[in-house]
């Protein structure tokens, strides 16, 4: 089992130069070099140039490098896709998907430009239509041509479309963040949570973590560097957790247990369901082991 963390996503914004030379040394699973929320419209162009040339240097390590693009029907987006494709970061992130028709036109642009398949496509969701059309976008991950693998959530974006209160513990909206985990679970996408604002409220921020955990998530995305820590340990499995799985996996292994589908360990009833719940775990905690 092939597993990449992707317990922590910081934004950066593509117009700050010395942001984009921290991106490489920061303890995050990953960076969203960022073309559209955070810069401006006068500075996008500029942007846009410094970006590419940032990815094309290289020198991320092991995390990985995303790209965010203006939405393709904005001024800046055709040419934000170009760009991004020339660089070939890991992922290009496209913001306000919410139909396979927007990922089918991306994914045959990639292909129309030479892009390999090792650069994927992420797509935000925060809209109320991608909420309502989740099970068709998920289900585009089944078409090649899409390159789609991870969806990222927007939920400052679900809250200002639907009038949503983002109040702690996101009642309004649990019933929209858990859709879409089915739904990228039925089809193979991983999912970002969305953003915590209050970078300073820590203990806010830890309860969010926390809570998306529960839903099934794959790890965050962030605003501020001093996130990255509490977000990488919140989506971490706990060492008890790993302790219980490595058993599992090796009480299910001895010759006495071949070919059963139940057995005692501890005094607990284990399925195979649980063994291969058990393998991720520790396919995960290896993982993050691996990075150092």
């Amino acid at each position: 089992m092939t597993i990449r963390p992707r317990r922590s996503f910081l934004y950066m914004p593509g117009s700050n130069a010395r942001a984009l030379e921290k991106a490489r040394t920061l303890p995050a699973d990953g960076v969203i070099l960022d073309l559209e929320d955070a810069v401006a419209p006068d500075a996008k162009v500029e942007a846009r140039g410094r970006i590419v040339e940032t990815v094309k240097a290289g020198g991320f390590g092991p995390r990985e490098v995303v790209i965010r693009i203006n939405g393709l029907d904005t001024p800046w987006g055709s040419d934000d896709l170009d760009a991004a494709a020339s660089a070939r970061p890991d992922a290009i992130l496209v913001p306000k998907v919410q139909s396979v028709e927007q990922l089918v036109t991306v994914g045959r642009r990639l292909e129309a430009l030479g892009v390999p398949d090792t650069t994927r496509v992420w797509a935000m969701i925060e809209t109320p239509l991608a909420i309502l059309d989740i099970k068709a976008i998920a289900g585009s991950a089944n078409d090649p041509v899409t390159r789609l693998s991870v969806f990222v959530l927007g939920t400052n974006d679900l809250a200002k479309d639907t009038r949503a209160a983002l109040v702690p513990g996101r009642a309004p909206m649990v019933a929209w963040l858990t859709l879409v985990v089915a739904a990228a679970r039925s089809y193979g996408v991983e999912v970002l949570d969305g953003v915590w604002n209050a970078y300073q409220d820590t203990t806010g921020f830890d309860a969010e973590c926390a809570q998306g955990v529960s839903f099934g998530m794959d790890g965050k995305t962030l605003i501020h560097p001093s996130q990255i820590e509490p977000c990488n340990r919140a989506f971490s499995p706990p060492e008890a957790d790993v302790a219980r799985a490595r058993a599992i996996i090796a009480a299910f292994a001895l010759p006495e247990n071949a070919g059963k589908g139940v057995i005692t360990l501890d005094g607990r009833m284990v399925e195979l369901l649980h063994a291969e719940m058990a393998k991720r775990t520790v396919a995960v905690a290896d993982a993050i082991a691996a990075r150092g």
